[in-house]
């Protein structure tokens, strides 16, 4: 038993070593090209099916309006997304129900769509946050937000519900096949990377 616990050492440890020396293979950039690692961006704060996620930087002499201006651009980027996507989802809804009405029912979602962004980037969750000094002596503001899928789609469902009970509207809404729409638009990201 002491032989083979120690030959079961023996192999445990020229297993660790043999994983530990190789090295990643570097990838050879092009003679005078350097990469850049730009902090709070890469894989992890990617959009994906759950949660929606932006990055940006801001740049200024003052730390606070450098930080403004990273996250007034971040706010940006992820309302810009979250638009393209709610108004592929809403096109495909719309189109997928029989409406009289379908230009104006198209042009209420884009509206509403609108409210329901400008209301929950209030609500984003800060995943990244990088202050840095330049040598120029400026600052350098990286940040990443996100926004859980959940939450919109609760927040756009009921603004929705409300719309539907006004006797203007008149809109056929069904949040169940709304969501279907919304979550295999949002499995379309996953898969096409």
């Amino acid at each position: 038993m002491k032989k083979s616990f120690i030959y079961f050492l023996a192999i445990a440890f020229l297993a660790t070593a043999t994983i530990a020396c190789k090295k990643k293979e570097k990838v050879k950039l092009p003679k005078g090209e350097e990469e850049v690692v730009v902090p709070c961006s890469g894989p992890n704060y990617f959009t994906d099916k759950k949660t929606f996620r932006a990055n940006a930087m801001g740049e200024s002499q003052d730390q606070m309006v450098a930080k403004r201006k990273a996250l007034s651009n971040c706010r940006d980027e992820l309302a810009r997304s979250i638009n393209t996507k709610v108004k592929a989802v809403t096109d495909n809804y719309v189109n997928s129900r029989e409406f009289n009405n379908k230009e104006e029912v198209e042009e209420r979602y884009e509206n509403l769509t609108r409210e329901v962004i400008d209301q929950e980037l209030a609500g984003t969750k800060t995943i990244c946050e990088k202050l840095v000094k330049t040598q120029q002596g400026t600052y350098k503001y990286y940040i990443a937000i996100e926004l859980t899928t959940d939450d919109l789609l609760e927040s756009y469902n009921k603004r929705m519900q409300k719309l539907s009970q006004e006797e203007r509207l008149k809109i056929d809404y069904d949040y169940e096949k709304f969501k279907k729409t919304f979550e295999a638009e949002m499995d379309k990201l996953s898969s096409g990377r």
